[in-house]
C-alpha cells in the first residue's frame, strides 16, 4: 500500500471510528430514554441493564453506519480540500477518482460486513431482547412494584412500603386495589401487613402470598336509596394469595413488541414467506369458494334449472306475500355475504401486511449495505466540493441528506406496509432518489467544476427567504463637508480645544461609544480644517472601525439565527408529542423538516460565534453546543446562556 493510501486511510478511520462512537453514544441515550419506564424504580442491578442494552445495540446500527460513513467522507475529503492537500494531489496527477480508490474498497468490505451483521446478529440480538425484557419479570418479579407509588399490574393497582430480601421479593405493608370488571371503579381495597412473591422461568404466573390483613369489598344493592348508605363488606385472613398474569407484568413490553419478521435470517424469512403466501392463496380460494356456495349459484347451476326458466317471470308468478318474502331472504342473504366479505377482508389485509413486512426485512439487510455504499459516493465528492471540514458545515450537510435519506425510507416502507407499492420500491425508494445525487455530486467532483459552498451562503439564503436584514450601519462612513450645515456650538467649541489624535479616535469610534452624527462630522471637519483630510483617514483605517461594524453585523446574524433554531426547537418538542398521539403525514413531514432547519440554524448560529469570539478573543461556545446538538429540547439553555454572553461582550466593547 503506498503512502497516499495509508494517509488517506487513516484520516478516514480515524473520523470515522470518532464519529461511529459519537454517534453510537447518542442512540444509546435515546434508547435509555425510550425504555427508562422499564429501567428506572425497578431495582435492577447493573449487569442487568447491560445485558438489556447490549442486546438492543446491534439494532442502532442501521441508523448510525451510513451516517457515519456519510458524516466521516464529508470531513475527511473537506479537510483534504480545504488545506488544499487536493491541489497537491493534482498538481502531482493524482486524480478524485484515485484519491477515492481505497477507500472505495473499505467501503465495499464494510458494506460485506455490514449486511452478514444484519443477516445474522440484528435478528439474533432482537430475539434475545425481547425474550430477555419477558425474562426479566419471571427473574426479578418485583420490578414491576416500586416502593411508595401505585402500580398498575393487570386489574391490580399495588403499593408497597418497603421491598427487602433476595430479590426484592418480600414486601411490608401492601395495599392492593383491585379493579372492578366492568370498569366502574375499585370495589375492593386489599390491606397486609407482609407479602411474598413467587415466579418461576417455567411459569407465566406470578403468585403473591399476603399475610395479616383484611379486605373491604364495597356492596352495591339494587335499590338507589340503599347505594346512598354506602355498604361494604369486611373480612379478615392470616393468609391470601393472588394470581396475576406475568404478561401484565410490562405494559411497555406488549406495547413495543416487535414482530417476528426482524428476527429471521433471509433464509428463514424466504421459507417465512413462502408458507404465508400459501396459506394466503388458499385462504382467498376458500372464501372465494364460501361465497359461491352461499349465493346458490352453484346448486343452480348442478340442477340445470337456470337455462329452463327466467327468474323474473316466476317471482311476478308468485303471490305479493311470497314476493315480499323471496325479496327479503335474498336482501338477507346478501347482507350477510358482505358482512362477511368486510370481515374476511379485514383479516386479509393484515395477512398481506404480514407478508409485506417480511419482504421489507429481506430488501433492508441488503439496503442497509449499499446504504453505505451510497452515503460514501455522496459525502466523499460534496466534502471535495464544499471545501470545508471539522465539525460546522459538514454536520449541516450531513444531518440534511440523513434526515431526507431516512425520511424517505421510513415512508416508502410504511406504504408498502399497507400495500400502497410494493416492498421493493418501498424500502428502495430513498435510495433510488439519492443515487441519481451522488452520481451527479461525483461527477462534477471529479470535473473539477464545483464552487465553495461557505455557511454564509446559506445563511444568506434564508435570509432571502424570510426577507430579513442583518445589521446596517447606523452612521454614514463621509461626510458631505461642503454641503453640511452646523452650528459652533459647545460641542464645536469644546473639539476645537482638542488634538488630532483625540478627534481621530471619535472618528473612527463614535460607532462604539454612541457619538452622534453631528458630533462625528464636527470633528471631521476640524480635522479637515487641520488639512486631514478624510480620504487620509480612509487609506490609513481612522474613517470607520470596521472591527466593530463587523461584530455588530455577526452580534445581529447571531440573533438573528438563535432565535429561528429556539423557534425550530420547540416544534420539534411539539410534534413529537403530536406523533405520540397521533402520527400522520403531515405530523411527521413537519416533525422532519423541524429537524431539518434546526440543525441548519444551530450550525449557523455557532458559525457566527466563532466568527465574534475571532474578533473578540474571548471564549463563549461551550459544552452546551454538544448538548443541543444531541438534545433538541436543551436548547433554550445554550440560547440564553449564549445571548448573555454575547451581551456582557458588547458592553465591555462600548464601555
Amino acid at each position: 500500500m503506498k503512502i497516499l493510501d495509508r494517509y488517506l486511510l487513516k484520516s478516514f478511520l480515524t473520523t470515522f471510528g470518532t464519529v461511529f462512537v459519537i454517534l453510537f453514544l447518542i442512540f444509546i441515550l435515546q434508547i435509555v430514554w425510550l425504555y427508562i419506564s422499564e429501567l428506572a424504580g425497578k431495582d435492577l442491578s447493573f449487569s442487568l441493564i447491560a445485558k438489556f442494552l447490549l442486546f438492543k445495540l446491534p439494532s442502532i446500527v442501521p441508523m448510525v453506519l451510513p451516517l457515519s460513513v456519510l458524516l466521516a467522507s464529508i470531513m475527511t475529503y473537506g479537510s483534504l480540500s480545504e488545506n488544499y492537500e487536493f491541489a497537491a494531489m493534482k498538481s502531482s496527477g493524482i486524480s478524485l477518482q484515485r484519491a477515492m480508490k481505497t477507500l472505495t474498497y473499505f467501503i465495499l468490505i464494510l458494506s460485506v460486513v455490514s449486511f452478514f451483521f444484519a443477516n445474522n446478529v440484528i435478528p439474533y440480538a432482537e430475539y434475545k431482547f425481547q425474550n430477555f425484557r419477558r425474562e426479566i419479570a419471571q427473574m426479578t418479579p418485583a420490578m414491576a412494584i416500586a416502593e411508595g407509588q401505585l402500580s398498575e399490574v393487570g386489574n391490580y393497582n399495588i403499593e408497597v412500603e418497603k421491598k427487602y430480601g433476595k430479590d426484592n421479593r418480600f414486601l411490608k405493608n401492601v395495599t392492593i386495589h383491585r379493579k372492578a370488571l366492568n370498569g366502574e371503579g375499585n370495589i375492593t381495597v386489599i390491606k397486609a401487613k407482609t407479602g411474598e412473591l413467587e415466579s418461576s422461568l417455567s411459569s407465566n404466573v406470578l403468585k403473591l402470598i399476603l399475610k395479616d390483613g383484611y379486605y373491604y369489598e364495597d356492596v352495591l344493592p339494587a335499590k338507589y336509596e340503599e347505594r346512598q348508605k354506602l355498604p361494604f363488606a369486611k373480612a379478615t385472613f392470616k393468609k391470601d394469595i393472588i394470581y396475576i398474569d406475568l404478561t401484565k407484568l410490562n405494559s411497555a413490553q406488549n406495547q413495543g413488541a416487535v414482530t417476528t419478521n426482524n428476527m429471521l435470517t433471509i433464509g428463514q424469512l424466504r421459507y417465512t414467506i413462502d408458507s404465508l403466501e400459501t396459506n394466503f392463496k388458499k385462504d382467498l380460494l376458500n372464501n372465494a369458494d364460501n361465497v359461491y356456495q352461499r349465493s346458490g349459484i352453484r346448486s343452480m347451476y348442478k340442477t340445470n334449472t337456470v337455462a329452463n326458466f327466467d327468474l323474473t317471470e316466476q317471482i311476478d308468478a308468485l303471490s305479493k306475500q311470497i314476493q315480499t318474502n323471496v325479496y327479503q331472504s335474498a336482501f338477507s342473504n346478501i347482507e350477510s355475504t358482505l358482512f362477511s366479505i368486510d370481515g374476511n377482508k379485514v383479516e386479509f389485509d393484515g395477512k398481506v401486511k404480514n407478508i409485506n413486512m417480511h419482504w421489507i426485512s429481506v430488501h433492508e439487510k441488503f439496503m442497509i449495505a449499499f446504504s453505505c455504499i451510497l452515503m460514501f459516493f455522496i459525502g466523499a465528492p460534496l466534502g471535495a466540493i464544499i471545501r470545508k471540514g471539522g465539525m460546522g458545515l459538514p454536520i449541516v450537510f450531513a444531518m440534511i441528506i440523513f434526515i431526507f435519506f431516512h425520511f424517505t425510507n421510513t415512508f416508502g416502507k410504511k406504504i408498502a406496509q399497507e400495500g400502497g407499492i410494493t416492498p421493493s420500491i418501498g424500502v428502495w425508494l430513498s435510495t433510488l432518489i439519492l443515487a441519481p445525487l451522488a452520481i451527479y455530486l461525483t461527477k462534477t467532483a471529479i470535473n473539477d467544476i464545483g464552487g465553495i459552498i461557505t455557511a454564509d451562503q446559506i445563511g444568506d439564503f434564508f435570509k432571502r427567504i424570510f426577507r430579513l436584514q442583518s445589521y446596517q450601519e447606523s452612521v454614514p462612513a463621509l461626510v458631505d463637508i461642503e454641503n453640511y450645515k452646523y452650528e459652533k456650538d459647545s460641542d464645536w467649541n469644546k473639539l476645537s480645544e482638542m488634538n488630532d489624535e483625540t478627534l481621530i479616535k471619535i472618528v473612527k469610534f463614535s460607532n462604539r461609544y454612541n457619538y452622534s452624527y453631528d458630533y462625528r462630522a464636527k470633528a471631521i471637519m476640524l480635522l479637515n480644517e487641520r488639512g486631514i483630510t478624510q480620504q487620509q483617514l480612509a487609506e490609513n483605517n481612522q474613517l470607520l472601525d470596521t472591527e466593530f461594524e463587523q461584530l455588530k453585523f455577526h452580534i445581529s446574524d447571531f440573533k438573528l439565527h438563535s432565535k429561528f433554531a429556539l423557534v425550530f426547537s420547540i416544534l420539534i418538542i411539539v410534534l413529537a408529542n403530536a406523533m405520540r398521539n397521533q402520527a400522520n403525514t403531515i405530523t411527521i413531514i413537519g416533525f422532519a423538516l423541524s429537524i431539518l432547519l434546526y440543525y441548519t440554524f444551530l450550525i449557523l448560529t455557532n458559525n457566527e460565534l466563532k466568527k465574534i469570539e475571532k474578533i473578540t478573543t474571548q471564549r463563549i461556545i461551550g459544552i452546551g453546543f454538544i448538548f443541543s446538538l444531541i438534545f433538541s429540547g436543551l436548547y433554550f439553555i445554550f440560547f440564553i446562556i449564549n445571548n448573555r454572553k454575547v451581551k456582557q461582550i458588547l458592553t465591555t466593547y462600548t464601555q
